[in-house]
């Protein structure tokens, strides 16, 4: 019997998220893949959003994907993958923050946007947001990984969305920009680990899985609430 079970969609970068924690920290885990465009009734029973990921784990449900992981690195604290030291901490939940408000909203603001104004203007604000990362890693010291020497919640969190640029440029003709050399370093890093290798799809898996965001046509609970905030 698995330790954990974990209800996931393989095309979901939030469920992504959460299987690289499971797979880092060595956790036996049962996957459960949910149909997004066609949910079953008994996973409303079992995710009160009605989205993924959400774990199970000694009868206990867990859903969204950044309180998901930092539960897991409590349960199953080795490796850490949090910084001991509370600021440390600190800085770490705050780009993940940043990342959840900030970055991905706009990744699929862009995605979405059908008017050429509207595509330049989450374009731009992209560009800032991902030099804003840049700057805040740079100033953090030196290591592979966003936060120095050792993989952290921030590194799983972002990675996904990494993987997706390609869809990005494809539709959009947006990508990291050049002076982000740091950010591709790391990137180039994160493709390394384990769990990069076991969860990651290709450019051109992404690219057809991200047709209906770029003419607008998805209608995924997180697009509806996207277009919502926007």
């Amino acid at each position: 019997m698995s330790e954990v079970e974990i209800f996931s969609a393989e095309v979901c970068p939030y469920a992504q998220r959460t299987r690289m924690v499971l797979i880092e920290k060595g956790v036996d885990f049962t996957l459960r893949e949910v149909d997004l465009a066609n949910k079953p009734d008994w996973f409303l029973g079992v995710s009160p959003y009605a989205k993924v990921p959400v774990i199970r784990h000694q009868g206990r449900v867990v859903y969204e994907s950044a309180i998901i992981n930092e539960y897991l690195d409590e349960v199953y604290p080795e490796p850490p993958m949090m910084p001991e030291a509370p600021g440390a901490r600190a800085t770490v939940r705050i780009w993940i923050d940043f990342m959840n408000m900030k970055l991905l909203p706009c990744f699929y603001r862009l995605l979405m946007a059908q008017e050429p104004e509207k595509q330049a203007q989450e374009a731009e604000t992209l560009t800032a947001h991902f030099r804003l990362v840049e700057t805040a890693v740079r100033d953090e010291g030196s290591g592979p990984y966003l936060f120095g020497a050792r993989l952290s919640l921030a590194d799983l969190s972002l990675y996904p969305w990494f993987e997706r640029l390609p869809a990005l440029e494809h539709y959009r003709g947006t990508m990291l920009p050049d002076d982000c050399s740091r950010l591709k370093s790391w990137f180039d890093v994160m493709e390394q680990t384990k769990s990069a290798r076991e969860t990651t799809n290709g450019a051109e898996y992404h690219i057809k899985a991200y047709i209906k965001y770029a003419n607008d046509t998805v209608d995924s609970i997180s697009a509806r609430e996207m277009r919502a905030s926007a």
